[in-house]
C-alpha cells in the first residue's frame, strides 16, 4: 500500500496557525461525545470536570464552535483519555504530512499551536531515537517484528525514507509514517542531515 497523504483528508483552506474548521471540529465533536457517554457522563458533570459552561460543550457536541488547545486538553483531562484522542482521525499505516500541511489546534492564550502527527494507540511502545547522517548512499534496514511502525520528522536537510518500494524526499519539519516490519530505507541526501525518529512496536 502506498504512503497515504495526509493533506488529502483535509481541509487545505486550514493552515497552520489556525483553529479548527470543518473536518476537524467533527471529529473533535464526535470524539468528546463518543468518551462523555462512554464515561456514563452528563452533558453537566463533564462540563463541571472541564471547568466549562454546559452550553460551550453542548455547542461544541453539537459540531459548533471553536475549541482551542487549553479547551480540548480541559476535556481531555477531564474524559481521562489523551490530547491526541479527540482531535486525531483514524490513522493509516504510511502518512505523509509537509511542514506548511496539517489542521492544527490554536491556543487561545498565546501564539502556539498543537499538531498531531501520530497518536500511540494502547499497549504500544515507542523509542525515540535522533538520526545523524551522510549523503554517502542509502542505509538499508531490514525488516523488524511483525507490527512495527516507524515515524520520522525531518529536523535539518533533506533526506528520501520510507519502505523500499516506497520511499518520500522529507524537508525540514516534514512528517512520515511507514511500516517498519518490512525492508526500509534512509538516505541522506545534503550533509548534516538530522531526524527524530519513533520505533513503535505493538
Amino acid at each position: 500500500m502506498g504512503i497515504v497523504r495526509q493533506a488529502e483528508h483535509i481541509d487545505r483552506s486550514t493552515e497552520r496557525g489556525s483553529s479548527p474548521h470543518g473536518g476537524a471540529v467533527s471529529r473533535i465533536a464526535a470524539a468528546v461525545r463518543v468518551e462523555r457517554e462512554r464515561k456514563g457522563l452528563s452533558l453537566s458533570e463533564l462540563a463541571r470536570r472541564a471547568s466549562m459552561a454546559k452550553s460551550s460543550l453542548s455547542q461544541l457536541e453539537a459540531g459548533q464552535g471553536n475549541p482551542g488547545v487549553e479547551t480540548v486538553w480541559a476535556l481531555a483531562t477531564a474524559l481521562g483519555v489523551p490530547f491526541a484522542a479527540l482531535i486525531d482521525p483514524p490513522q493509516a499505516e504510511s502518512a505523509l504530512i509537509r511542514a506548511d500541511e496539517g489542521d492544527p489546534t490554536r491556543s487561545d492564550t498565546a501564539e502556539y499551536t498543537a499538531l498531531v502527527l501520530s497518536h500511540s494507540p494502547p499497549g504500544v511502545r515507542r523509542d525515540l531515537y535522533r538520526i545523524e547522517a551522510e549523503p554517502t548512499g542509502p542505509k538499508r534496514s531490514d525488516g523488524h517484528a511483525a507490527g512495527t511502525i516507524e515515524h520520522v520528522v525531518l529536523v535539518r536537510g533533506r533526506a528520501r525514507v520510507g519502505t523500499a518500494d516506497d520511499t518520500v524526499e522529507l524537508l525540514p519539519g516534514d512528517y512520515l509514517r511507514y511500516a517498519g516490519d518490512v525492508e526500509h530505507v534512509f538516505e541522506a541526501l545534503e550533509p548534516g542531515t538530522m531526524a527524530l525518529m519513533a520505533s513503535e512496536q505493538r
